[in-house]
């Protein structure tokens, strides 16, 4: 495909993650779906929608040659583009995406999560199949130079013996009140810890084999599995509320993942610990550190673990670029997609035992 040839995308949802995401200053830009397609000069951004009028004048005033439509009947009735990117609220995944896909654009980039629940996530899928549309899930961090860069470090930390995961806010773990709107960590933020889990543990073999074979079917093998609560702390005022929630898996690689998410915590943390039997690596939210075997400072004829200082924090992760830009080199046939329909699935899976298990009070 020639580099002169520019796709059409056009954007559903401009709040947040849609938009107003790409201003915040503290933030590695680009931070928004419509930052990161006006930053790809193979991208021409032709329209946005939105049924909130404040977010879409605020958008229309930064993209002002797109046309804005506040419904997506009449946005899908006026463009036909070839991107169209889902940036609504988790609620309305479902409705969103199963008309997206009937208007056959060549990708959707889907939000994360998936969907709600897995029932509407299966749902999106067979409709992704029946009308031939590819579906790539925003799981951000599969793109971030950083963790693409501790993947690859995996291999020299020996055999995998233990992975800690831990999420750490202050929104609520789980509340039943709150299914049907998906404003709980769980599935909110918890669906990048999870998948970030799974990104790192997944065959890095699998990243070589036609992509051709992955693009709508459910071949990527669920990476989790033996799944068990192992502690839960419920809010003390509000007992079915989910403060905090412990889980213990496993994959074929490691027998010992240990999975947490805290909504007690008065502040935000995001960070995985992969112990290695040569070896440990660090990675999160401002946090890349490599531990290689080395001889003891402080015991004669032992070793230890040495930090690798040679190593520094990526400056700039290029997640958002990154991910828009996977989807140019999908469409070009260049490149598989890194984050799929299936993954975004397999994540969402776990996040539902999980919920399973706290709704039923199942604990190991």
């Amino acid at each position: 495909m020639s580099k002169n040839i520019k796709y059409t995308a056009a954007i559903i949802g401009t709040g947040r993650i849609g938009f107003s995401l790409g201003f915040d200053k503290k933030r590695e830009q680009p931070a928004s779906h419509t930052s990161a397609l006006l930053a790809n000069k193979r991208i021409n951004l032709i329209a946005g929608c939105d049924n909130n009028p404040e977010h879409l004048a605020n958008w229309q005033k930064i993209v002002k040659r797109a046309g804005a439509f506040d419904n997506f009947p009449y946005f899908f009735a006026a463009c036909k583009p070839d991107i169209v990117v889902i940036a609504v609220n988790e609620d309305a995944h479902l409705e969103t995406a199963l008309a997206a896909i009937r208007t056959r654009p060549r990708i959707i980039i889907l939000e994360k999560p998936v969907a709600l629940n897995m029932h509407d996530a299966e749902l999106i899928a067979e409709e992704s199949l029946d009308y031939g549309v590819p579906i790539l899930v925003n799981h951000e961090r599969r793109f971030a130079n950083d963790y693409k860069a501790a993947k690859k470090l995996l291999r020299e930390i020996g055999k995998i013996q233990s992975v800690n995961a831990r999420l750490d806010s202050g929104l609520h773990v789980y509340a039943p009140e709150f299914e049907e709107s998906g404003e709980y960590s769980l599935l909110h933020d918890g669906t990048h810890l999870v998948d970030c889990v799974m990104y790192l543990l997944e065959n890095t073999d699998s990243d070589k084999k036609d992509f051709a074979d992955s693009t709508f079917s459910a071949n990527v093998p669920p990476i989790l599995r033996n799944i068990k609560i192992t502690s839960v702390y419920y809010d003390e005022n509000q007992p079915e509320v989910v403060r905090n929630v412990s889980v213990h898996c496993s994959s074929i690689n490691c027998a010992d993942i240990n999975l947490h998410f805290s909504g007690r915590s008065r502040y935000f943390g995001f960070e995985i610990d992969i112990i290695g039997t040569e070896g440990r690596i660090k990675i999160g939210n401002g946090i890349f550190e490599f531990y290689k075997r080395e001889c003891s400072k402080l015991y004669t004829g032992f070793y230890s673990l040495g930090r690798d200082k040679r190593l520094k924090q990526c400056g700039k992760t290029h997640y958002f670029s990154n991910m828009v830009q996977n989807a140019v080199d999908f469409l070009d046939g260049k490149a598989p997609l890194r984050s799929t329909l299936d993954t975004g699935m397999n994540a969402l899976a776990v996040l539902e035992y999980i919920k399973a298990g706290l709704k039923n009070k199942t604990v190991l």
